[in-house]
């Protein structure tokens, strides 16, 4: 498995609520249909209303942790290409300006470690 982050910022004026109702029922379904070669994708919202954090520490600069898993890193290459496609990244960046801070997106591959069983 192969595995890309997503930090993504809501778009000024959005509340909480309607960011979180605008990438659940458009812009998800959206990159599911358009991308299948993301073969698990996945949604964190953070709330903030209970956290754990140093004294002094500011709340995190993004609203969502976007997970997005491939069978290998082929297939996010393969994704990246998709998207670099006019039609597609257009298409993508124009749905993406109704609810994000586009200035803001970052999204980055990891090295996914689990915790060993004992």
């Amino acid at each position: 498995m192969f595995k890309a982050i997503a930090l993504l910022t809501r778009k000024p004026g959005l509340t909480r609520e309607e960011f979180i109702d605008y990438y659940e029922n458009n812009h998800a379904p959206l990159i599911a249909k358009t991308f299948p070669q993301i073969i698990e994708y996945r949604r964190n919202f953070p709330d903030l209303t209970q956290v754990l954090r140093a004294e002094g520490t500011p709340d995190p600069q993004f609203d969502v942790i976007t997970e997005m898993w491939f069978h290998d890193k082929a297939g996010y290459g393969d994704m990246l290409a998709t998207h670099a496609r006019p039609e597609i990244g257009n298409l993508i960046r124009a749905d993406e300006s109704n609810f994000l801070d586009q200035t803001k997106i970052i999204q980055f591959v990891v090295d996914e470690c689990e915790l060993p069983r004992i």
